[in-house]
């Protein structure tokens, strides 16, 4: 008996020596990668890191809370907005349009999640579907034209880095990408691993009992929209930012649709599986492309059905998304080792 608390210590200390080891290793990946990738490609990846936030907000709304939403691609057009009339129209530094972008948003999803409390299920996304349709024509109204840019846009210089660091734009943009992205994945784990987590799931898993458990399930649906959209608004700063446009048609009804494909191909209710739903977003269609260009010119109008023949092979082999895989696997492991 004595030695068998050090026997299961010495146990876990090999796979959470393992855990530190990954994590450190695809730490070094993500900071190197610019420097070995070209302009382009570092490009691709800060759109995955962006993505990613964006997911991420989704899912503590979709995948912790169970809020469906079919219109966070709206809140991804008004950070992106937000950050783009504040740079281009005041002036105002890029580093601090960012947060304020977030902030407008959380306000615009707290006011959205207020009404949004008396609908659920079905009822909310057709709800969020309307947003999500409806704010591109807003943007593109005349009487905003003289800030938004109507249906042309508005353009942004790609900045520079700062203090004189011998990085390219696009590294610059990757770092700053990253750098928004940590801070906000280690909330969102902090988040979902604390007492308000635990509220969060319990809402989303037996509502009437959480309320009886003494949970305000009001503040809490209402507040974790608001932090969702936040989330999504940050993402669509930095967007504008890396892309150097901003125009009503970049952020349609498509843009909500594939983050909602991007959280169920990750995985719900799981913060590393975001970063798999954005690789997808970012990387399918183009080998849904290159699919169709080795297929013949008979499939050259076809990238699209590719696509739609991915993804339900994908949700076929996994369908809990790869965070359930990635679960599975390890169990099969595990059993593996045991026997």
């Amino acid at each position: 008996m004595p030695d068998a608390r050090p026997a299961a210590t010495l146990e876990q200390a090999g796979p959470r020596r393992a855990r530190v080891a990954a994590i450190g290793l695809a730490l070094v990946c993500v900071l190197a990668l610019p420097f070995a990738a070209s302009g382009y490609q570092t490009f691709q990846f800060s759109q995955v890191v962006i993505y990613a936030i964006a997911l991420l907000g989704l899912n503590l709304l979709t995948g912790f809370n169970g809020q469906i939403s079919l219109g966070h691609g709206a809140f991804f057009g008004i950070g992106g907005y937000v950050a783009a009339i504040l740079i281009v129209k005041f002036g105002v530094p890029y580093g601090v349009a960012i947060p304020i972008a977030g902030a407008v948003c959380f306000g615009a999803g707290f006011l959205f999640g207020l009404p949004a409390l008396r609908l659920g299920g079905l009822y909310l996304a057709l709800a969020t579907f309307a947003l999500a349709v409806a704010t591109p024509q807003l943007l593109k109204f005349k009487a905003f034209d003289a800030y938004t840019g109507g249906v042309q846009g508005l353009l942004l210089s790609k900045p520079k880095a700062p203090l004189g660091l011998p990085l390219t734009r696009d590294q610059w943009l990757y770092f700053l990408c990253l750098g928004c992205a940590i801070p906000l994945f280690w909330a969102a784990a902090n988040l979902v691993h604390s007492r308000i987590g635990r509220a969060l799931v319990a809402i989303r898993d037996h509502p009437i009992a959480a309320e009886t458990m003494g949970v305000d399930a009001a503040l809490y649906k209402t507040t974790t929209f608001g932090i969702s959209a936040a989330y999504t608004g940050v993402a669509g700063a930095l967007m504008s930012l890396i892309v150097g446009f901003v125009s009503p048609d970049s952020f349609g009804l498509f843009l909500s649709l594939s983050l909602l494909v991007g959280i169920v191909v990750g995985g719900l209710a799981s913060i590393p599986g975001v970063v798999v739903g954005a690789l997808f977003i970012e990387f399918t269609p183009n080998i849904a492309d290159r699919i169709s260009d080795v297929l013949g010119e008979s499939a050259k109008a076809m990238p699209w059905a590719i696509y739609g023949v991915l993804l339900i092979l994908i949700m076929y082999a996994a369908p809990s998304g790869a965070a359930g895989a990635a679960k599975r696997v390890a169990r099969a492991a595990q059993r593996l080792r045991g026997g």
